[in-house]
């Protein structure tokens, strides 16, 4: 499936020449997607929204505050786009398969220009205290939990064997994804999604019961 590079058009408030925050976010997260969140800066949003930097110092104080913002509005936009519409799934194996496909279309679509935002500042901030820091690894954590969470319910459900561990497969499953993501920014080949898709699914063939029904990854 062919990926764009455009990014969403930014929508203009009402005011003269401004932009809603939400605007002003969502080109925040495209940055930061690219030259990550140390390469957004009150300056560097400025000149990519042509507003001025008094203007954005109105919104953000600092660029801790405008980084820790840029990250909520990253989660919020993650949950929005993948998680919340793959749970309107049936409850199991479906369920967890609409997640993890929702996933990797997401990356593979590039809503952002570098691909995944979590992909790039969770390598970024891995090393370095502080609050920021301390807001993506939560977010990761969210993640994390929320795939584990899935695989509990495939076992509840009967349709993954009491051998599947939740957390070793949520682990699998995040690293196949984010190894896909991270191989197609440096290559550009959409290959890197289809093996990652066809790994998720054996792994989970390996687990799952007689007669499980997959749905397409």
């Amino acid at each position: 499936m062919p990926a764009s590079n455009a990014s969403p058009a930014i929508p203009l408030a009402l005011g003269k020449g401004t932009l809603t925050r939400q605007a002003i976010l969502h080109e925040a997260m495209d940055l930061a997607s690219v030259n990550g969140l140390e390469g957004l800066t009150i300056g560097s949003l400025a000149a990519a929204t042509g507003m001025s930097k008094s203007g954005l110092f109105a919104h953000f104080g600092s660029k801790e505050e405008l980084q820790l913002a840029t990250v909520q509005a990253a989660r919020a936009a993650f949950q929005e786009r993948v998680l919340l519409p793959a749970l309107k799934a049936p409850r199991g194996l479906r369920r967890l398969c609409a997640v993890l496909a929702a996933w990797l279309d997401y990356a593979e679509r590039e809503m952002f220009r570098g691909g995944c935002f979590f992909a790039e500042v969770s390598v970024e901030f891995d090393g370095r205290p502080g609050p920021v820091r301390d807001l993506v690894a939560a977010c990761m954590m969210d993640w994390m939990g929320s795939l584990a969470r899935l695989v509990r319910e495939a076992k509840d459900t009967g349709e993954l064997s009491r051998g599947a561990d939740p957390e070793q497969l949520a682990f699998e499953f995040d690293a196949l994804s984010m190894g896909a993501n991270g191989t197609y920014q440096l290559h550009r080949d959409h290959r890197t999604f289809a093996m990652a898709r066809r790994a998720i699914k054996e792994r989970l063939k390996t687990f799952s019961a007689p007669g499980a029904r997959f749905s397409p990854l």
